[in-house]
């Protein structure tokens, strides 16, 4: 029963991702939905502990790629795309110095 829990997780914290990484894109919200969905759909049956525990593995891999690295990006014309970076995935950033200090050894 602990099995059939994970796997609930897993798929409810990917549908809560996708709604969050693509709002405003119904398309692309679709898209992931129908793909999450299918690939539950066909690992259905899957009755080895061994390869369940690898597909919530892989599942949650593919969660926190798309949580950390997925950024939208809109076409504003022909040659211009939009990136609308989410605030949770922009990092701080140390200047850049032209002159770099050497650091005594």
């Amino acid at each position: 029963m602990d099995t059939r829990r994970k796997v609930l997780q897993l798929f409810k914290a990917l549908h809560r991702t996708r709604k969050h990484v693509f709002k405003g894109d119904s398309q692309a919200l679709e898209a992931a939905r129908q793909k999450i969905n299918s690939e539950f759909r066909n690992n259905l049956t899957e009755s080895s502990p061994e390869q369940v525990t690898e597909l919530l593995k892989f599942g949650s891999d593919v969660e926190v790629i798309l949580r950390k690295t997925v950024i939208q990006g809109v076409h504003t014309n022909n040659n211009t795309i939009l990136l609308r970076p989410r605030q949770e995935i922009l990092l701080d950033n140390a200047p850049f110095g032209d002159n770099p200090t050497k650091k005594a050894t």
